[in-house]
């Protein structure tokens, strides 16, 4: 069956691929194993996390990693079943921390996110979504820094072009009364931005490609070639002018059958929904407990956490429930009542990049946006679509598979 563009993966950067390529002209197909937006987009935490320059292999963490896993409510976990499969990507990890590296991962994150707002900004306006994007800023908050390191931190925003203002303890809780007194200073990041229903904002996008003419199809896919043939789990093959995996999580095997060996991995995040609603405006982020609140349309979202154990191990809901002992400390009034737990899998580069760029003679990736999914959709989508349709290839060199 000859297609002319198709995108496997229909989550939040396989949705926003779509509505690129479908603006720039080109009729698209959608094909994923679930409907549109239920997998990993739909429980993230609703922020645009535009601030997030700098990549996650600092050697900073290097002092902190013994006492995060001794910690039984620390924010990082490595299941030792899963232990000796993640080495080479903690290899990889180490060695982004040489400050070469780390500078250039920096340049191109941040180059990223830069673009990732006003890319938003455009896709909600043209498919009349506007009303899914607050853009109320989001707070960092600490509860044990001192003034002059907290200060330091805002300089090295600031250094790197992120808007943000030093706020203290009183003035945090001017913008946002319902937080604990612990909090004794706080980062106002003034240009970023929430939604407050993650699912809702991509069932509204594929609502919008569905009546433009974007087609969906619900089915595994078993094999992709370079040269844009897909086979799908139903023995279906279907030839495309282009292929683009926007698998998450899941595409690393699509993209070792067409010859690149990207070493992703499965940085699993969980939340914890709460019904009732915190009495925040915007998204608050803690510093110590690196765990992340945000007021949702269905109540409160508490966010966090990372773990390694792959994609086939059970939940831990233990890991869901620490953020509960997190946001009380912070919201002395939250309540647990009618709390839903959740996981999910955030495809994670060794580089804290997302794979952008070209796989083969047909073949285009877009994945991999680990803590960023969210963030980095619309614009990583209109740099893939000016690559493949206007040949703009050249702005997403820092993302190519080619480089690992």
């Amino acid at each position: 069956m000859k297609q002319d563009v198709v995108i496997i993966g229909a989550g939040v950067v396989g949705l926003t691929t779509a509505a690129a390529m479908q603006r720039a002209g080109r009729q698209v197909l959608l094909i994923d194993r679930d409907e549109p937006g239920v997998g990993t987009s739909s429980g993230n935490a609703g922020h645009f996390a535009t601030e997030q320059v700098f990549p996650l292999a600092d050697p900073a963490l290097l002092p902190k990693v013994p006492g995060m896993l001794l910690d039984p409510l620390g924010p990082f976990r490595i299941r030792l079943s899963y232990l000796w499969r993640a080495v080479p990507w903690f290899v990889r990890f180490l060695a982004n921390m040489l400050p070469a590296a780390r500078a250039r991962n920096t340049r191109a994150l941040r180059a990223l996110n830069e673009a990732s707002m006003p890319a938003w900004q455009r896709l909600v306006t043209e498919l009349n979504l506007a009303d899914h994007l607050v853009m109320k800023g989001s707070l960092l908050v600490f509860e044990n820094a001192s003034v002059q390191e907290v200060q330091e931190k805002v300089k090295q925003y600031t250094r790197e072009g992120v808007a943000c203002r030093y706020l203290d303890g009183d003035e945090v809780r001017e913008m946002e009364p319902a937080l604990s007194l612990t909090v004794r200073h706080g980062i106002w990041f003034t240009e970023t931005g929430h939604t407050p229903d993650p699912y809702a904002l991509s069932v509204g996008i594929w609502q919008q490609l569905a009546s433009l003419g974007v087609a969906y199809q619900q089915c595994d896919v078993s094999r992709v070639s370079r040269e844009g043939r897909v086979v799908l789990a139903d023995g279906q093959e279907l030839e495309a002018e282009q292929v683009i995996v926007c698998a998450g999580a899941f595409s690393r095997p699509l993209a070792e059958q067409a010859g690149h060996k990207v070493p992703l991995d499965t940085e699993r995040g969980y939340h914890l929904m709460l019904p009732a609603h915190s009495g925040l405006s915007r998204p608050v982020a803690s510093a110590d407990r690196s765990f992340i609140i945000t007021p949702m349309t269905q109540g409160t979202r508490l966010a966090g956490t990372v773990e390694f154990a792959g994609l086939k191990a059970p939940m831990d809901p233990r890991r869901a429930d620490i953020l509960f002992t997190h946001g009380k400390a912070l919201l002395p009034r939250l309540e647990r009542e009618g709390a839903v737990r959740w996981m999910g899998y955030r495809p994670s580069l060794p580089d804290s990049l997302p794979v952008v760029g070209k796989g083969g003679e047909r073949l285009w990736f877009n994945f991999g946006h680990q803590h960023l999914g969210l963030t980095q959709a619309a614009a990583s989508a209109e740099w893939l679509s000016g690559a493949i349709v206007d040949g703009e290839e050249e702005r997403v060199a820092a993302y190519s598979p080619s480089r690992f």
